[in-house]
């Protein structure tokens, strides 16, 4: 379990995370979602320690983020960020050959090689292997990355806009396999998406941010409301159930 407890983070007079309370189950797919400036990609960084807290705590499985070694939290959580970038002219095997660090600090071993076949194999990425990244398209880099993240085999997985530079089609089948991901490979995946029908519709829980605080959270059945979303972002919401899913149109 993920617990957050006060969770506080400033950048001068400005309060970006607030006092946040938290609790995130094992298992399953969260989707964190919010307006702008709501405070979702920097809760998600503190939860994985790449930026400080000014207050509060943060356990994963009763380990305080801030106190836990590096390697061993490495083994238990692993995150994607926003901005994934490489100067490095690497080919998809070995970005995603990355993820073992934690595991073998670069001298794989059999293990190691299973890891990387199955991530490679669950994005869809096999034929690539052996692609530089610079000759992939936006969407298949992105996906690399996602592959490095789930090689890295932690029961924490963190993504952050995983969907970024990925057309309709593809965005589909990221979610796709991130869902399963978190069934077959016994993963706890929490997601900052801005999409919220991606989030109705394979999400297990959504957490809902604005100014730095939540919001609300709940069931998919309970946040894809029209007055709930309206408030929370300001604009005017249609929901309609579509295949026993709840699918908001904010095109109006």
């Amino acid at each position: 379990m993920i617990r957050v407890h006060g969770a506080t983070k400033r950048y001068d007079e400005t309060v970006v995370v607030d006092g946040v309370d938290l609790e995130l189950p094992a298992g399953g797919v969260t989707a964190i979602i919010g307006p702008n400036g709501a405070g979702k990609s920097t809760l998600l960084s503190m939860i994985s320690r790449l930026i400080g807290l000014d207050a509060g705590t943060v356990t994963i499985d009763g380990l305080d983020v801030t106190k836990t070694p590096g390697d061993v939290l490495a083994k238990r959580l692993s995150i994607l960020r926003q901005d994934n970038t490489m100067t490095a002219r690497l080919t998809v095997g070995d970005l995603v050959a990355f993820g073992r660090y934690p595991h073998s600090r670069g001298r794989l071993t059999g293990e190691d090689a299973r890891h990387i076949e199955q991530a490679l194999d669950y994005m869809d990425l096999t034929s690539l292997r052996d692609r530089f990244l610079d000759e992939l398209s936006g969407g298949q880099r992105q996906r690399a990355f996602v592959a490095m993240v789930l090689c890295q085999d932690t029961d924490y997985v963190l993504l952050d806009e995983p969907l970024n530079n990925l057309d309709i089609r593809h965005a589909v089948s990221m979610m796709r396999m991130i869902r399963r991901a978190a069934g077959e490979l016994s993963k706890t995946v929490v997601v900052v998406l801005h999409d919220i029908n991606f989030a109705s519709c394979h999400a297990d829980r959504i957490v809902a941010m604005r100014n730095g605080r939540i919001f609300q959270q709940g069931t998919p059945e309970h946040i894809i409301s029209a007055p709930l979303l309206e408030d929370l972002y300001g604009t005017t919401f249609r929901v309609s159930v579509v295949d026993g899913r709840r699918i908001a149109n904010y095109y109006l």
